[in-house]
């Protein structure tokens, strides 16, 4: 085999090196604020001059469809009242619980199922089962199980995250580059070494996505729960969305709706966005701002 010349080795050289995007400097604080702000701002302005066209063409009457000017009235009645940030405390403890129980029981299931084949076998297609089943569908059984407490509430949470996270972690670890185990081989890591320093960091994109959708499933299958099971001695939002709806009152069920909506974006911007980022940014895929 000839050796390789010394023009072509400095071409092989430049075309890897090509294959490097600069790093730019990270954004200061406020300016990546503002660009994640501004396009839902944009979204959310244009939300609202829809709905009130739609208000407008007297299409529902105002007593079923109220304008945002009222909704956003009674929102602001909502944010002074003791009550309400109570509810909003309750709903937010409840879904960090259940979520906190959900990452432990899916990344458990994840790690015993993509390390073994008959376990894979046995219940590998039963998480994917899990995953697409409606939450709802758990609350008959929880209420019987658990009465109306928060126990079929954590019960159902748990179910309908669990086997997202499960299912995120496995497919991380069943795409792991061979050539990544074959080269922590090499430099010696063996056993749990292997899958501290190998398996695991290449498994994050996969269990992060999974983690990240395990939340939506928690979140859902949290109202869910507050509208079926009514805990009265503990507002919650759902509890509000309940009692709206039972007195007919339009503008509080808008209202609470956008609040659960609210919560939801600043969750997945404070936590999973930023997880996303630096994710992206410790394996040099974030190159712009």
């Amino acid at each position: 085999m000839s050796a390789t010349s010394p023009s072509r080795l400095d071409e092989d050289i430049r075309g890897l090196d090509a294959l490097e995007t600069p790093r730019l400097e990270e954004p200061s604080l406020a300016r990546r604020a503002w660009s994640m702000t501004w396009p839902m701002l944009t979204a959310f302005g244009l939300f609202v001059v829809v709905w009130q066209l739609v208000v407008w063409s007297g299409w529902k009457p105002k007593f079923v469809l109220p304008p945002p000017a009222d909704v956003f009235a009674h929102l602001g009645e909502m944010f002074s009242t003791p009550r309400f940030w109570n509810a909003v405390t309750n709903t937010i403890g409840r879904a960090a619980i259940g979520f906190a129980v959900a990452i432990l029981i899916g990344t458990a299931l994840g790690l015993v199922v993509s390390q073994s084949r008959v376990m894979r076998r046995a219940i590998g297609s039963g998480l994917s089962g899990l995953q697409s089943m409606p939450s709802i569908a758990w609350f008959p059984l929880a209420i019987l199980l658990f009465g109306l407490t928060e126990t079929a509430i954590l019960f159902v949470v748990v179910l309908g995250a669990a086997p997202s996270i499960a299912n995120g972690l496995i497919g991380g670890v069943d795409t792991t580059p061979p050539i990544l185990l074959r080269a922590g081989k090499v430099l010696g890591a063996k056993g749990w070494s292997s899958w501290r320093h190998v398996v695991l960091p290449a498994a994050m994109p996969g269990y992060v996505a999974g983690i990240k959708q395990g939340w939506a499933f928690a979140w859902r299958s949290l109202m869910a729960g507050e509208l079926l099971v009514i805990i009265a001695a503990q507002p919650s939002l759902g509890v509000f969305l309940h009692q709206a709806r039972e007195l007919a009152d339009a503008e509080e069920v808008v209202a609470t709706m956008i609040v659960i909506f609210v919560i939801g974006v600043v969750v997945d911007l404070v936590i999973f966005s930023n997880l996303e980022r630096r994710l992206r940014r410790n394996r040099g895929l974030l190159t712009t701002t």
